[in-house]
């Protein structure tokens, strides 16, 4: 065993970038927007201020950005948009229907039905649509009969992973693999040539999904369960014993650190309503509007001097607080809803929805903060909103984009544009099929198609765009591109095939497969995918053998997100939905990820090599 010379200063450095990529990429304290533009701009700046040649030619740094231009990047940012229309009409709300209905026959045989439904759905539209309407019709199953919901979720959220391998179109990192693959030469992917080890590999694993994950499970409740309203409505009357009494609503309010916030007061005999302002001075008759949690409007009694009414009783035992038709929801964030990366205060997302949020949970918990803080928190995709309001608040929230309501609803909406956007999605897919035309032309389409037809507005398509896979997919593609020019990516392949040497051309594919699962498990799918062709196909040009299943090794491999919860961001809706814990995704998924390389690496042999 030889391990290779380094490569040139350039290539190096390079591959000091890419560790520090992968170390960005990883900061949950970094936005993964700005750690993606940082790699691009560290890149530009090192190739800018020292220029490198290839054969002469001089490497433009610019160059660098030809990744925002990529066929690649604007399938997924079409079929994403597609994928949108696609929930927006309710095209898929029969099939929820019908497999509601299905599950009050045969629970088991509703499971396997589910996940193959989830896989076979994957295949062809982004997964996060599919977990969204799965969701709800699963809970609703679970309250309705009294049955746990954690050997129903996790397995359908992992189904989706699976399903998602089987075409091109699947996932944006297959999308990646396959046009990075075209653009240097080495092979080029129809929508279905890797259908038929995806599929073998499938059946396999949603066996062990139906039959063995949900005994691995272990019974968890949701993450808030107490379905009891949290907040009250309440009066604090001002009397002349209180010490509020001639005082400022600033002097109050320091009075509790901070903490009171009046909504309204109402004075006089007919109790007309004045603003709140800081310098409103309190006269006795005042009633102070405020809306918190019993124990905190008990001490604003107390610490006022005021008495507390209800309604028109004062409280007491006989006359306890009540929260009329207040009712709780869990709103799950999710692609689209306009608040990623932002906070609440800065959406005026609580005024604008007339509800309170009264807990923020994030990775399967409560964050430690009070609840004056959950407004100034930046919040993230799969994050959970506990909130507060009238039911009629919370049905309309239901039709907002990029919320998910875990309310165990069975209603999903439906439009009579939904067999005009379902259409739209078959005519892309079997356009791209049978070669009319490229997947990103047909995508592209597809778009303009829903746009004309009023299936979607350009609100709605461009909420449907990620700035996180924008960003990550363009810093990919300027990382490999720069493996490439200066030769990182041959130096890793060289020193991967002398690390791996005595093993068969068979055994170094399926090491190669196990390093990108482990990979895509700690960092983005993505980034592990595009810094990984490009050392699929050096390795298969060192054993001088094809490179379609050393990049098939690369594909399959960094769709194995099956181990921890930030691997996939379906994974964290799915956590959240199910009260799950960072444990049970290892003890369900890594079996998972064993049970898939093991098949993949077999039915690769088999077929390629």
């Amino acid at each position: 065993m030889t391990i290779p010379d380094l490569p040139n200063n350039h290539a190096l450095a390079v591959l000091l970038i890419t560790i520090l990529a992968l170390y960005l990429f990883r900061r949950d304290d970094i936005p993964l927007e700005t750690s993606s533009l940082a790699v691009i701009a560290v890149l530009c700046l090192a190739f800018a201020f020292f220029p490198f040649y290839v054969d002469g030619i001089h490497f433009e740094p610019s160059s660098l950005f030809f990744g925002f231009g990529h066929e690649a990047l604007v399938t997924v940012c079409s079929l994403m948009i597609i994928g949108q229309g696609i929930v927006r009409t309710g095209a898929l709300e029969p099939i929820g229907r019908y497999l509601a209905k299905l599950w009050k026959v045969s629970p088991a045989l509703s499971l396997l039905l589910t996940l193959i439904l989830a896989g076979g759905l994957s295949a062809f539209i982004n997964n996060t649509p599919v977990v969204v309407l799965l969701l709800p019709i699963l809970i609703s199953v679970s309250l309705r009969t009294k049955t746990d919901s954690s050997p129903m979720l996790l397995p359908m959220g992992l189904a989706t992973l699976v399903g998602g391998m089987a075409t091109t179109i699947g996932t944006s990192t297959n999308l990646l693999v396959v046009s990075i693959a075209k653009n240097m030469g080495a092979v080029e992917f129809g929508l279905f040539d890797f259908i038929q080890p995806a599929l073998i590999a499938s059946v396999v694993a949603v066996l062990y999904l139906w039959l063995i994950a949900p005994k691995l499970l272990p019974s968890r409740t949701p993450s808030m369960p107490d379905t009891s309203p949290r907040l009250f409505s309440a009066y604090l009357n001002i009397n002349e014993e209180s010490v509020a009494n001639e005082k400022a609503i600033a002097e109050i309010i320091a009075l509790t650190d901070g903490l009171l916030k009046i909504e309204s007061i109402q004075r006089g005999a007919n109790y007309r309503n004045i603003m709140p302002l800081p310098d409103t001075i309190l006269t006795v008759g005042d009633r102070l509007k405020v809306h918190d949690y019993p124990d905190r409007l008990k001490e604003y009694e107390s610490v006022l001097g005021a008495t507390l009414f209800s309604g028109l009783n004062k409280v007491d035992d006989e006359h306890p607080l009540k929260a009329d038709k207040q009712t709780l929801a869990e709103i799950v964030l999710i692609a689209g809803s306009g608040v990623e990366g932002r906070t609440l205060q800065q959406v005026n997302f609580i005024q604008k929805h007339s509800i309170s949020v009264v807990a923020l949970h994030r990775a399967g918990k409560a964050m430690e903060i009070g609840r004056s803080s959950i407004g100034n928190t930046r919040l993230k995709i799969g994050d959970v909103l506990l909130v507060q309001g009238e039911q009629e608040q919370i049905d309309l929230l239901k039709a907002k984009q990029g919320l998910l309501i875990i309310d165990g609803a069975e209603s999903l909406p439906q439009t009579s544009k939904a067999p005009i956007a379902l259409g739209t999605l078959l005519a892309v897919v079997i356009s791209s099929a049978l070669g009319i035309l490229p997947i990103e032309i047909s995508a592209i389409c597809g778009v303009l198609i829903l746009l004309v037809t009023k299936c979607l507005n350009w609100q709605e398509a461009s909420s449907a765009l990620s700035t996180q896979v924008i960003l990550i997919v363009a810093a990919s593609l300027a990382l490999g591109a720069a493996m490439m020019a200066t030769g990182g990516a041959e130096y890793i392949a060289q020193a991967f095939v002398a690390l791996s040497f005595g093993l068969p051309p068979g055994g170094v594919l399926s090491a190669l497969m196990l390093l990108l699962a482990i990979l895509t498990n700690i960092v983005s799918n993505n980034a592990a995918a595009v810094i990984g062709t490009p050392i699929a196909i050096s390795v298969a040009s060192q054993l001088n053998l094809p490179a379609e299943p050393f990049i098939l090794a690369v594909l399959f491999g960094a769709n194995l997100s099956y181990a921890t919860p930030m691997a996939y961001k379906t994974n964290l809706l799915v956590m959240n939905a199910g009260g799950y814990r960072f444990s049970d995704f290892m003890r369900v998924g890594i079996p998972l990820i064993i049970l898939m390389w093991v098949t993949l690496s077999l039915l690769l042999n088999w077929l390629y090599l």
